[in-house]
């Protein structure tokens, strides 16, 4: 499986595990993504919803900010990634 990088996690609400992602590409609801953390470790999940400005959206492109629920715990600096097949 190949992986594109297509973002930055600039921030994090740690309350209600929702990242924010500054894209540098596109992403969909139901792409599966791979967060990359500054440590090295990795972990996958599917896109199940995204917002933007407490908008439910479909799909986002390059240049926008994006809120985003993440399974786990990310930083500032994370890199997200879109699994391709």
């Amino acid at each position: 499986m190949e992986k594109k990088e297509i973002g930055k996690i600039t921030h994090f609400f740690s309350k209600l595990n929702v990242a924010v992602v500054m894209l540098s590409g596109s992403l969909d609801v139901g792409d599966n993504i791979l967060i990359e953390r500054s440590d090295g470790s990795t972990f996958e999940q599917s896109v199940n919803s995204m917002q933007i400005d407490r908008n439910e959206i479909k799909n986002a492109s390059s240049g926008q900010d994006i809120g985003m629920k993440v399974k786990e715990e990310v930083k500032e600096g994370n890199t997200v990634y879109k699994l391709i097949e």
